[in-house]
């Protein structure tokens, strides 16, 4: 008897499950994030439109990585934690994005290879985040 979809999802360890989840996420957020930035760059500097369009996929990726990724509710702590990893996780964006400009990257595709760098790094603090039993 062959199995279905949702077997092979269970036979997962947890761990990769929570992965999978977060780049859906991630994916998600990052196209919102991406989105905003394309919209506004041109009207106000890039820091401040990066800025803004990470603070709108911040908001949604707190919200989504609770209660989908990781499958429990937020709280101030956890929301705390998740603000002070993506504080750290704001400046390696700004570095990596200003690099990279400064490398004669365009402004329209210097948020991508700075996306392929952080977002590894990002996992590892959110997961952190809210697997900890001490936040």
């Amino acid at each position: 008897m062959e199995k279905g979809i949702g077997t092979y999802w269970e036979d997962l360890p947890l761990q990769w499950r929570e992965f999978i989840k977060f780049g859906i996420v991630g994916v998600f957020a990052t196209i919102v994030h991406y989105g905003v930035y394309l919209l506004i760059y041109i009207y106000v500097p890039v820091n401040v439109a990066y800025t803004i369009g990470y603070i709108v996929s911040f908001l949604l990726n707190f919200a989504l990585s609770s209660y989908f990724t990781f499958g429990v509710k937020p709280t101030i702590r956890k929301g705390i934690g998740f603000g002070m990893s993506h504080g750290v996780n704001y400046l390696l964006h700004m570095f990596f994005l200003n690099l990279f400009i400064w490398l004669g990257v365009g402004k329209e595709i210097a948020p991508f290879p700075v996306f392929l760098i952080v977002i590894p790094i990002n996992f590892l603090l959110v997961r952190f985040v809210f697997k900890s039993t001490k936040i």
